[in-house]
């Protein structure tokens, strides 16, 4: 009885710790997003921010409206909507104050945090 009441303490533990981590991890992203967009809003262009497109574990893309990746590790220069429709359908929704989405990206589930900055772009990053 008592190795059964230890197992279930620890997995109660490790819920708690991957919860708290996953907040973190959110809140994070968030963060990062909201003070690019408020750099370009106040006239830093999205070029400005190719080394946050390299950064781990959560990368940063930002996107012209139309699919135009301005700012991506592996596909800056490329279309959005036209290599993966799904993944352009998600991010487009984003809005001025930011949103979560969700998408897949090669069979994995994403979830990003989305949020429209200056003249017709999308800043976005997630995990």
């Amino acid at each position: 009885m008592k190795k059964v009441a230890l197992i279930l303490a620890v997995m109660v533990m490790g819920i708690a710790l991957t919860t708290s981590v996953f907040a973190a991890d959110k809140e994070a992203i968030k963060s990062q997003v909201d003070e690019i967009v408020q750099a370009i809003n106040s006239g830093k262009s999205a070029s400005d921010f190719k080394d946050a497109a390299k950064k781990e574990p959560h990368y940063v893309y930002i996107m012209k409206e139309d699919g135009e990746l301005l700012v991506h590790p592996s596909l800056e220069g490329k279309n959005l909507k036209e290599a993966a429709l799904p993944a352009y359908e998600a991010v487009s929704q984003a809005t001025g104050d930011g949103t979560w989405v969700q998408y897949k990206w090669k069979g994995n589930e994403k979830n990003a945090y989305v949020r429209k900055a200056g003249e017709g772009m999308i800043v976005g990053s997630g995990y």
